[in-house]
């Protein structure tokens, strides 16, 4: 490798997603020198291509950087039309956004890093082993494709990320990982393996086996749409268009039959093949409606494209993309569909000031999953559910909050009154260690987007925020194990949540304290160690009661607060407090310690 142009940084960040941007910002303010690098010309993931319905169930349960990227859009609406305007409103407190807006906050708060962030687009890593170069288990070296002029380039560093949707790097690197579906046997999830479930119903336990198998959850494009007339293009016949494939969409119409309890506003004509949520300056984020049998999405295609070339992969998304399009223009325009659904339809387009040297459709397909790289932690469903032991995580370093959640992996099939593989399932606010972003059997790389999880675990990590979370958690892991000379595997966990408690993350929720709050950091230190319970009270301005101030004080070894008078807050602080002001040997067995 040493022929080629060599380029070397603190952190190399393969991927441009959210994720791998809060990663580089990371490392930047703590005064890294660190490249991202970028295989499209722009940079930004899924809320820069269509993605501007924020996946998440709780709002406070994500802080740090994904929470400044939420206040920056709202600020970019209130700035641009006024506090008051409907553009404002619309933004939902800025979790709401267009793709054009998301790519300009992400590429502000990149350049507020100036000249230790740098951003290459263009750049392409190919998963095979002579693109990567190792001592022992250890990432040393990448190679990369430069796209503008075909040559190639090398990268070295301290430490490497993998922030890609496809968890190429990872894969190339030598960590094992997993794809398809684990059966409902391996770890007892609700959901596993070969599902089927009437959207919106209760599950039809007849049709479904538990079967694990290797079928991938579908991918779709999110699209931008619009009905205003002034800022829309019409959708065309693709060139690849295939009438046949739509055909089924005529009966499902004219005998309103569907996948799932239909109401009136969904399926007023566009809504029968595409599920809108609003968002600023009139238009709507599709995605998939699953109580269609046909939709945007495009199941078992997509199975080979995790371990694919990116020729198959280019391939594949011309694909999808003439798919979606011909979709919309059946839709719109064939003549065996009532004239009213028709003329529905046809109010929309896709939006004329988004992705305007593409046609003004989506620059990037959406990967829900692709490979899912096995870690020091493996997340399940159990993890993610309200039952002891599964919201503290002495290592978190982020809360989330999302369902769990699965498109389909099947296409319709004869004879049943579905689509195989979708479900969702509610989960509560869950804590996710650090564990599943450090890979197993490889070091000096960490894996913020691909993590480890089962298919149902994964389920709910893959969400934009979580991912984002992940990134920045990354980003703080490489700054502490370079500070203090030690791996990223062995990596102090305790000064990790140190430096993100203090940038605003949130690693255990609770829906009476926040980031900035009195007592917050000690309230995470050992709400952590299971010492609150499952409640997600924290009542930091009750007085304590006897039982707890009798528990806490005999933990952390502090007799002289044995008969503490004051809030349970305030007896936080001064336990945790006197365990930081302790010799390094005392304060690591205080910190190792959680509450059975």
């Amino acid at each position: 490798m040493t022929s080629l142009p060599t380029f070397e940084f603190d952190a190399v960040i393969v991927g441009g997603t959210p994720a791998g941007i809060m990663t580089g910002i990371t490392l930047a303010k703590a005064g890294r020198r660190a490249v991202i690098l970028e295989r499209a010309a722009h940079i930004g993931g899924l809320p820069a291509n269509g993605l501007g319905a924020t996946d998440i169930a709780t709002r406070g349960a994500t802080g740090g950087l994904f929470l400044e990227f939420v206040n920056r859009v709202k600020q970019h609406y209130s700035d641009t039309y006024g506090p008051a305007s409907q553009q404002v409103s619309d933004c939902s407190d800025g979790y709401r956004f267009e793709p054009h807006v998301a790519e300009r906050v992400l590429r502000n708060m990149i350049a507020d890093c100036g000249d230790k962030l740098e951003v290459r687009t263009l750049r392409q890593f190919d998963h095979e082993p002579r693109n990567v170069s190792k001592e022992g288990a250890a990432l040393r070296q990448i190679r990369i494709l430069n796209r503008e002029n075909g040559a190639e380039e090398i990268y070295t560093a301290s430490a490497f990320v993998d922030a890609t949707y496809e968890g190429d790097l990872a894969a190339a690197a030598g960590a094992p990982y997993m794809l398809g579906r684990e059966g409902a046997d391996e770890y007892g999830e609700p959901r596993a393996g070969k599902f089927y479930q009437r959207w919106g119903a209760p599950v039809d336990e007849f049709y479904s086996t538990g079967q694990g198998d290797n079928a991938i959850q579908s991918y779709n494009y999110r699209l931008p749409l619009t009905k205003d007339a002034s800022n829309m293009t019409r959708i065309a016949k693709p060139a690849a268009y295939n009438r046949a494939e739509y055909l089924s969409l005529v009966d499902d119409v004219k005998l309103n039959r569907f996948a799932g309890p239909p109401t009136p506003m969904e399926f007023d004509g566009i809504g029968a093949i595409t599920n809108m949520v609003r968002v600023p300056n009139g238009k709507v984020d599709g995605n998939n409606q699953h109580a269609a049998f046909i939709s945007t999405d495009l199941p078992e295609e997509n199975w080979p494209y995790p371990t694919a070339s990116w020729d198959w992969r280019d391939q594949f998304a011309q694909r999808l993309r003439d798919y979606i399009l011909g979709l919309f223009y059946f839709a719109q325009n064939d003549p065996d569909l009532p004239a009213d659904f028709r003329e529905r339809c046809s109010r929309w387009g896709l939006a004329a000031d988004e992705f305007p040297e593409n046609g003004n459709f989506p620059r990037q397909i959406y990967v829900r999953e692709g490979r899912r790289i096995r870690g020091d932690y493996l997340f399940t469903a159990h993890d993610a559910l309200s039952k002891r032991g599964s919201r503290e995580h002495s290592t978190s370093i982020t809360a989330s909050h999302y369902a769990l959640d699965s498109h389909a992996c099947h296409k319709r099939e004869p004879g049943r009154p579905h689509t195989e593989g979708i479900f969702t399932y509610k989960t509560t606010p869950y804590c996710v260690p650090y564990g599943v972003i450090v890979p197993l059997e490889v070091e000096n790389l960490l894996v913020p987007v691909p993590a480890s999880g089962t298919h149902i675990g994964f389920s709910t990590l893959r969400m934009e925020p979580c991912w984002m979370a992940l990134g920045e958690a990354a980003g703080v892991a490489i700054n502490v194990s370079l500070d203090e000379g030690t791996s990223l595997r062995a990596a102090n966990v305790v000064e990790m949540q140190r430096r993100l408690l203090s940038a605003g993350a949130v690693l255990s929720y609770y829906e009476d304290a926040a980031p900035g709050g009195a007592h917050y950091e000690a309230l995470q230190f050992f709400a952590l160690r299971g010492f609150l319970g499952a409640s997600y009270q924290a009542d930091l301005d009750a007085p304590v009661s006897d039982a707890d101030r009798a528990n806490w004080t005999a933990w952390a070894n502090t007799p002289d607060l044995a008969t503490f008078s004051g809030t349970r807050g305030q007896l936080l602080d001064k336990l945790y407090s006197e365990a930081r002001q302790r010799p390094d040997a005392e304060q690591a067995a205080i910190y190792a310690q959680t509450k059975e």
